[in-house]
């Protein structure tokens, strides 16, 4: 406070400030102190008055303590008086049930003759009545010595037929419980007082309990939870509805599951929306009666769904099982009816039964499928296979192609198993498709080969069977068909993310069917080349020289066939027509080439040059004429026998080099043997002239048509034996 010497001027004023403040503080000590002193003064002084309290009080503990136990012997005295207080309020109970205690036996007989007419309500009011009497009684002896049974025992036998009313009462009202559904229609008002009833039992139970829990009494028979009977004999109800829907066993009637299911399913949906719109209205709202008995129903439901699957069921049992429980249960044909919500939400209720159940059905459905398609193909072909060897033509479709029943058999019953399959889940639907189509390839196999023992037992014997080509188109046809329905059913059941993971398999059926059709028009191409073969060896003879008409036989006999292969399907009949077409040509070429005969001077290569060009302008006429509405081109191999024709034709003996070459530049595929028998036709070649055209040929370079195919290469030319050349 003193740091500068000008501050020395204040030291007056800051002397008179401090002590200021110390007085202050000494005042305010002085008053805590005092305020201390009075505190502790009264508290001594309330003290001193408690301690005097506490000496009365003492006192007179004494002083009473003294007068009781003067009066001991005075109570003792009184205990005549209390046992009189105890025999007055016995005999006071018995006065004010005197009434009902000597005519118990009438109002047995009235609560009875009222329980016998239906008076359930009066009846009820008189056995309550009964037992009050009775309970009253029994707790005044209680009362009075809990340990006395044989009084206990008196009351309870005088009240025995008692007993006996109450259990014939429950009788009654457990006979309307269990129809209840029925009362509530017919007679609502008995279903009500049946309710008031149980509801004056349960309160009663709760009294009694009550006061037990005071006095340890509680009356015989007591409690009765006749709600929680009430709720046992409806749940025994609903469970026996349930198990006495099944009529029929699968010995009496096949589609006994469906029909089982069926009732069920119209049972449980009546009964719950009775109980939603009537019954509901019967009973106190905490009853909760419609959700309690929906959780009955579906209790009961989930049971029997259970053991169904536990039995040993057949595939169609199966699906009618899961079908109804995964969908048909949900439905609005069931619990999603529009008249049991919103009290009802399908998306709360448990499944029926577990999803490890579900996949061990699902598993024994997808395993009895597989082997009842096996059977059921095995036994379609085998039924198809009857049919080939009838006397009577095959059935023709709108458009009079050929077919047999195979393909609408087999496709319709993969048809009928993907629907079936379709009302469980997209899941098993898109299996069921799967196996079906696995089946199909396997299946496939089979056809094929049956195919090919049918032509050999046809060749065996031409004539049998009688209708064999036209049974063989109708084979053909029918890997048309195929083709068609595997597509339609792919397109209608398969999801399109799923069908690359077919499209090997799909690739392999069509590739089978191919090969079948294929093998099919062979055999009957075979079949037509048979009766040729007679009048194809007449080709390039001497006697076809002399005028034999061979080619207008061989056109008459195609045409004639082709009358019965125009009843095969386009895709095939196409490739049919120009195979025909090709081999017709290649046998014509042939027959050249096995130098049957051999022109003798120019004027018989003449004649028979323009025989081969009349009778190559007959096969194009009549391959233009069977190919017509095919937009192919049959022109081209004709020409190859014009060309031949105009080798041999050819009167210059130079020039024949350059139209050999020409007939070489064209058909790039004719080798030396070919042109060596050409000239040998000719006649007029001498070796040397034939080893000459060859080699000359052989060192020209060769630029083959990319459009043209190969013929040549399938006609062999005969060599000279040795017998021959001795000859």
């Amino acid at each position: 406070m003193l740091q500068r010497p000008d501050q020395l001027d204040k030291v007056e004023q800051y002397r008179r400030r401090e002590a200021r403040k110390k007085a202050s503080v000494e005042a305010r000590l002085k008053a805590a102190i005092q305020s201390q002193l009075d505190g502790v003064r009264t508290g001594l002084s309330q003290l001193h008055n408690a301690l005097n309290d506490v000496k009365d009080i003492q006192q007179s503990l004494i002083d009473v303590n003294k007068d009781w136990r003067q009066s001991i012997n005075t109570i003792e005295n009184l205990k005549d008086v209390k046992d009189a207080v105890v025999q007055h309020s016995q005999l006071a109970a018995a006065v004010e049930n005197l009434k009902n205690i000597f005519s118990v036996p009438e109002i047995v007989r009235e609560t009875h003759d009222l329980i016998e007419r239906g008076e359930l309500l009066q009846a009820h009011r008189k056995l309550m009545d009964l037992e009050c009497s009775r309970d009253n009684l029994m707790y005044e002896q209680y009362r009075m010595d809990s340990k006395n049974t044989h009084d206990m025992n008196l009351i309870h036998t005088y009240f025995g037929d008692m007993q006996k009313l109450s259990e014939e009462l429950a009788k009654q009202l457990w006979m309307v419980v269990q129809r209840s559904l029925v009362t509530v229609r017919r007679d609502p008002t008995l279903l009500v007082s049946v309710v008031r009833i149980i509801e004056r039992e349960e309160k009663i139970d709760r009294r009694m309990l009550d006061r037990k829990k005071q006095t340890g009494f509680i009356p015989p028979g007591r409690p009765k939870k006749w709600k929680e009977k009430m709720f046992n004999i409806l749940e025994r109800t609903v469970s026996t509805r349930i198990e006495g829907t099944q009529a029929d066993t699968r010995e009496s009637d096949k589609m006994w599951l469906v029909r089982h299911l069926e009732i069920i399913r119209k049972y449980v949906l009546d009964d719950l929306l009775v109980a939603k719109t009537l019954l509901d209205q019967c009973f106190p709202p905490h009853y909760d009666i419609f959700n309690r008995l929906l959780n009955m129903y579906h209790q009961a439901l989930a049971t029997r769904m259970q053991e169904l699957a536990a039995e040993d069921l057949e595939a169609n049992e199966i699906v009618s099982l899961l079908t109804w429980v995964l969908n048909t249960y949900n439905s609005a044909e069931m619990m999603g009816n529009s008249e049991l919500s919103p009290e009802v939400d399908v998306n709360s209720l448990d499944p029926l039964i577990s999803q490890s159940v579900v996949e061990q059905l699902l598993s024994k459905y997808m395993s009895t499928l597989t082997s009842n398609i096996i059977g059921w193909l095995r036994k379609a072909l085998e039924t198809d296979k009857k049919d080939w060897i009838k006397e009577t033509e095959p059935e023709a479709d709108q458009d009079g192609y050929y077919q047999t029943t195979l393909p609408a058999i087999v496709f319709q019953m993969f048809e009928q198993n993907l629907q079936v399959a379709a009302q469980i889940n997209e899941d098993l639907k898109t299996k069921v498709l799967l196996l079906c189509l696995q089946q199909m390839n396997s299946f496939l196999t089979r056809y094929k080969d049956e195919a090919q023992l049918y032509k050999e037992d046809h060749l065996k014997n031409r004539q049998y069977p009688q209708c064999y080509v036209q049974y063989m188109i109708a084979v053909i046809n029918n890997c048309q068909t195929f083709k068609e329905s595997i597509i339609s059913l792919k397109r209608k059941y398969l999801k399109i993310e799923m069908e690359d993971a077919l499209s090997i398999s799909h690739a392999n059926m069509d590739a089978t069917l191919d090969i079948i059709a294929k093998e099919g028009c062979s055999s009957l191409l075979d079949e037509v080349f048979m009766d040729l073969e007679p009048h194809l060896s007449e080709l390039m003879t001497k006697k076809w020289l002399m005028g034999s008409n061979a080619v207008g036989t061989i056109c008459v006999t195609v045409e004639d066939y082709f009358n019965d292969f125009a009843r095969i399907k386009k895709p095939y009949k196409k490739t049919m027509t120009l195979e025909a077409h090709r081999r017709v040509v290649v046998e014509y070429i042939r027959a050249i080439m096995l130098k049957r005969i051999s022109f003798k001077n120019a004027e018989e290569r003449k004649e028979g040059a323009e025989k081969m060009i009349k009778e190559a302008e007959q096969f194009r006429f009549l391959f233009k004429k069977l190919a017509s509405g095919s937009g192919e081109d049959t022109e081209g191999l004709c020409d190859i026998i014009e060309a031949i024709a105009e080798v041999i034709k050819l009167t210059d003996p130079s020039l024949l080099y350059l139209e050999v070459s020409t007939l070489v530049s064209k058909y790039p595929d004719i080798r030396d043997d070919h042109i060596a028998a050409l000239l040998t036709v000719r006649g007029d070649a001498s070796r040397d002239m034939k080893q000459t055209i060859i080699e000359t040929l052989d060192q020209g370079p060769s630029q083959p048509n990319p459009n043209y195919v190969p013929i040549f290469k399938e006609i062999t030319v005969p060599t000279l034996t040795v017998p021959k050349l001795l000859k």
